[in-house]
């Protein structure tokens, strides 16, 4: 049977198999028909917010006869070490964070290295991820990049972050909380030089959804004069060689 002719069917869980199974950033539409059959028939269903995760099941028409599971940044360590038992056991478990693709700033790392010392498989399924879609319409080069993940919180980390960041070549792709955006860029602007290009990407694939570009200069004094609200990808272009 020609490779293609699987899709049309529904695809189940398979025994002892760790899903990663990424969820919409925003328009809950955003999500693939594997996506819902995997959450559909896993065993287990471990969650970030098993309420914001069964709202999702809902609004799809998809019931469950598996148990769901609370799984987060408090709780990661110890779950990961029952749920990697749970696939020794033979039992499916399929894990879905809060929004876009688990273990990518979000919790699922320590669950994947537990699961893959136990010998279980890892199958991660493709979806929805702020880095690639603010990266693809922000205007700036896409033939490389570095996700760097958050900001530090700490003065002296953050400094440390950002002028290694701004060392590098390749477009540089950060999140950061609405509340600090605005001090991020001006101390980025510092780093990278103020007249640098940048994009703030905010609330993708929600209502309202926003592409701010400009200068870091002109993206802080942006910001600092209207707070925004929401998530927030900070995208900064690469640097210049002129050596």
């Amino acid at each position: 049977m020609p490779e293609h002719e699987s899709a049309s069917k529904p695809a189940a869980a398979e025994s002892g198999v760790l899903y990663l199974v990424p969820t919409p950033l925003g328009n809950l539409r955003d999500i693939t028909l594997r996506a819902l059959d995997i959450l559909g028939s896993a065993d287990i269903l471990a969650c970030e917010d098993t309420r914001r995760t069964g709202n999702l099941l809902a609004c799809h028409g998809v019931s469950r006869a598996g148990r769901m599971a609370s799984f987060h940044e408090h709780n990661e360590r110890e779950r990961a070490a029952e749920l990697a038992a749970e696939l020794v056991a033979g039992r499916s478990v399929a894990l879905a964070t809060n929004a876009g693709m688990p273990s990518i700033s979000d919790p699922g790392y320590r669950l994947v290295a537990a699961a893959l010392e136990a010998g279980a498989k890892v199958v991660a399924l493709p979806g929805p991820s702020a880095v690639p879609t603010a990266l693809a319409a922000s205007g700036l080069a896409v033939d490389r990049f570095a996700f760097l993940g958050f900001v530090p919180k700490k003065p002296g980390a953050r400094g440390k972050f950002l002028a290694d960041a701004a060392a590098r070549s390749e477009t540089c792709i950060l999140f950061e909380s609405p509340e600090r955006l605005a001090g991020t860029l001006a101390e980025a602007g510092v780093a990278f030089g103020p007249e640098r290009r940048a994009v703030v990407a905010r609330e993708l694939s929600k209502l309202h959804e926003e592409y701010a570009r400009g200068t870091l200069a002109e993206l802080a004094a942006r910001f600092e004069a209207h707070p925004p609200k929401g998530e927030i990808t900070v995208l900064v272009a690469g640097r210049v060689w002129t050596e």
